[in-house]
Order: structure tokens, then sequence, then C-alpha cells
């Protein structure tokens, strides 16, 4: 007989949500999360769509420590001296369907552990799973240093450089193209200065993208979100492009705080927190089998995470995926068969839901990403000179709009510019 009915490896977003499903379906569940608390070695970009939250606890809003209502969107095309910003407000952002917070893992991921401790869910922290425990070819537990822990299943929910993933499913590890780098800063400033900078009421927020000189033309971007009394600020950039680029990417951070866009929104500010951690970049394609004989895999172990460019999702997916996952289980565990067979009924649901469709749908993005390189050097600095052309007014006679902007799309060439947007189209 097993030590539990079910163990999750890992307290992320997707963990504790499959474990909440489990322990409410009366099943034994253990999470061991390595971090000493759960948390503390998460990071994100920050900011969760809570749709997928409301399925999983719909009174949510009541407890949850989150930090802004997202109530403005910016994206930003930024060229060393200049930035071309789309800034976008919208009554449908306050609406409950379309709602998104800022969040700080580090406050948040305790509150969803312990939703699922509350729930009977048991947890052991500061433990690294090192491998999978193994019998007659199917997952039948973990190993944690001397510690041999079985369960009839087990979900890796262990973040996209999981050592475990490979050995649940024969899977590679991800290709350095298929991953990125992320940095951020929490910065603390006043909550009114950050209303104020922002354009935002007391206690909403905005989110704010942007690509060009925030890598300094490597692929990747940067990104801003407001929190309460602190600004979360930082860059994402593809491991594949830094590894002979000559700026490392700490230094990329400090040079892209000191862009005379994003500067004013800092200025003044204290940073309370550096972080660091591995992105899932690859998205549909670069994905490793969800299901093998006794495991399951969700969130950031399955690379569910997308960059469209216009937002970023990932902690989305993984709280949906871990409630499939954890009712997925649950079920298998009540026919008596966890089984890949027997826990097929996870990647059935998974496809019937958002998250396989929207991965689906996007699946083309990172390889377009990765071939357009222009999006990242040329196609902000021509933003930047045709707003110039515009704008700018010395008292010489204006030239009309089409003789301004002609010469700008021959300096790309009208080829590539047709190229670039089909293939941006069909990618989208």
């Amino acid at each position: 007989m097993a030590d539990f009915d079910a163990i999750v490896v890992g307290s992320g977003c997707a963990g504790p949500v499959a474990a909440y499903e489990l322990a409410k379906a009366g099943r034994s569940v253990l999470v061991v999360e390595r971090g000493n608390v759960c948390g503390a070695k998460n990071v994100s970009g920050g900011r969760l769509y809570t749709h997928s939250l409301r399925a999983v606890f719909p009174d949510f809003a009541q407890s949850a420590p989150l930090e802004r209502r997202i109530v403005r969107e910016r994206i930003s095309m930024l060229a060393s001296d200049a930035a071309t910003t789309l800034d976008v407000s919208d009554e449908l952002m306050r609406d409950q369907r379309y709602e998104s917070y800022s969040v700080l893992r580090a406050r948040f991921d305790p509150w969803l552990a312990g939703q699922a401790e509350q729930a009977g869910a048991e947890f052991i922290n500061g433990i690294a799973v090192e491998s999978l425990l193994k019998q007659d070819g199917r997952v039948s537990g973990v190993r944690a240093g001397e510690d041999e822990i079985t369960a009839d299943v087990v979900l890796l929910c262990d973040g996209v450089n999981s050592l475990l993933v490979p050995q649940a499913v024969d899977a590679g590890r991800p290709t350095p193209d298929q991953v990125a780098v992320g940095i951020k800063h929490v910065i603390g400033l006043p909550e009114k200065v950050i209303s104020d900078r922002s354009l935002c009421a007391d206690g909403e927020g905005m989110a704010w993208l942007f690509v060009g000189d925030a890598t300094q033309g490597r692929i990747g971007g940067g990104f801003l979100y407001t929190n309460r009394d602190t600004i979360s600020i930082g860059l994402v950039a593809t491991v594949s492009d830094l590894v002979d680029a000559d700026t490392p990417i700490y230094q990329l951070l400090d040079d892209f705080k000191r862009h005379p866009s994003v500067a004013p929104m800092i200025a003044g500010g204290t940073v309370l927190e550096h972080s660091g951690h591995l992105v899932a970049e690859g998205g549909y394609d670069a994905m490793p089998p969800l299901v093998g004989d006794g495991v399951l895999l969700a969130g950031e172990s399955a690379l569910m995470c997308v960059n469209a460019g216009y937002t970023v999702r990932g902690m989305d997916f993984a709280i949906a995926a871990g409630q499939q996952a954890g009712r997925s289980a649950a079920a298998a565990l009540e026919a008596g068969d966890t089984s890949a067979t027997g826990l097929a009924g996870y990647r059935s649901a998974l496809e019937d839901s958002f998250v396989l469709k929207d991965l689906k749908l996007l699946r083309r993005v990172p390889r377009f990403m990765e071939n357009t390189p222009r999006i990242f050097g040329t196609y902000p600095a021509l933003a930047r000179d045709a707003m110039r052309s515009l704008f700018l007014v010395d008292g010489t006679p204006m030239n009309p709009v089409r003789r301004s902007m002609l010469p700008l799309a021959r300096r790309v060439g009208y080829l590539n510019l047709a190229r670039d947007l089909s293939r941006g189209v069909k990618a989208l």
C-alpha cells in the first residue's frame, strides 16, 4: 500500500490547486516544495488573469493577497531615445469576466498553498525531490535525500527547469531557444505616487510591455506592473540569443531602468527584491507529453506559458491545468487505474479548455519572434522616426505624410515589410 494517494511536487500555482482538488475529493495528498516557504523561489512578471482562479475559488477576492486590478494597458516600441506607445484603458477591464490583477508571488503563493492545506493536503517544505521512484516502468513515488515516499499517482508541478520530467515521460530538457532568462526588480514607492504616475485610481494599476531597446535588440522584452506600494520591473530574453551577447542581462536591466520613458516611473524608489527565473518560451510545440504511467504534468513543468507580444500568460494556464490535473487524478484513483490510459482524461479536459486551445492558437508566435529580428531593432527605430515626421515642428515647410513615410518603408524594404506583416498575421 502506498504512503499517499498522490504526491504533488512543487508549490507554485499549479501544485496547490491540484492538491486542493485531490484533498477535496477525500484523497490523501502530500505536496513537496523545495523552497523553505511556499513562494520563496517562485518568480513571475506579476500579472494574473483571475478567470481561472475564480473557477477554483469563487470567493478568492475576499482573502487572496492581490495587488492592483489592472485597468490600463501599455505597449511600447523602444528606440534608445524614444518610445512609441499604445495606451489603452477600457471599462471592460473592470468587468469580472476580464479582470486581472498584479500579484507578488511571495505573498500570493502562501495563500494558495493555505487553501490546499485547509482542504486537507499535507505540505513538506525545504526538501528537493531528486528523482522519481519507478516500479515496472511506472512512476510510484519520489526520492528526496534518503527518504522514499510512495504514491499511486505523482503530479509534477516543479517548474520549467524540472529534473523530473525527463524521468517521468522520457522527454528531453528544453533547448536554449525554448527558454528565456527572466530578471526582475521589485521597487518600493508610496502608493499614491504609483497611482499618480500610472494615471490610475488607488487600488487600480497598469500593465506595460516593452520591445526593442529594452533588450537592446535581442529577442525578448521588458515589463512593468504596478503593485499596491511597489513596482515590478524586469526583462525576459531568450537564452539562445543571449549566449553571444556582449551585455549581460543584469546590465540590460540597469540600462532599461534608465531609459527616458521608464526612469520617471521608478524615480525615487528603492529596490526591495532582486530575482531571476527561467521562463518557458517555446509554446505548444515545445511541450512534453502531459501524461505517463502514474504521473501528470501541469504548469511550467509542462511549459505552459506563452508570450504573444501584446500579453504574457502562464499563471492562469497553471491554475486551470492544476485544477484539471487534480480532478483527473482523483477520478483515476477512484477508478483504480492510474496508468497513462487511466489518466488520459486530463489531456482531454485540457483540449476542451482554453489552456490547450490558446496555446495551439499561438503556437507559431515563438518561431515568428525568433525569425523576425527586425521586431527588436529596426521597427522600434522606424516607429520613432515615423512619429518624429508627424509631431516635430521646426518652422520648415511640411512634407505630405506619404512623402515622409515612403523613405522609412524603403529603409526596411517593401518586400521585407510585407513578409513580416504576413508572418505576423498568420502567427496570431
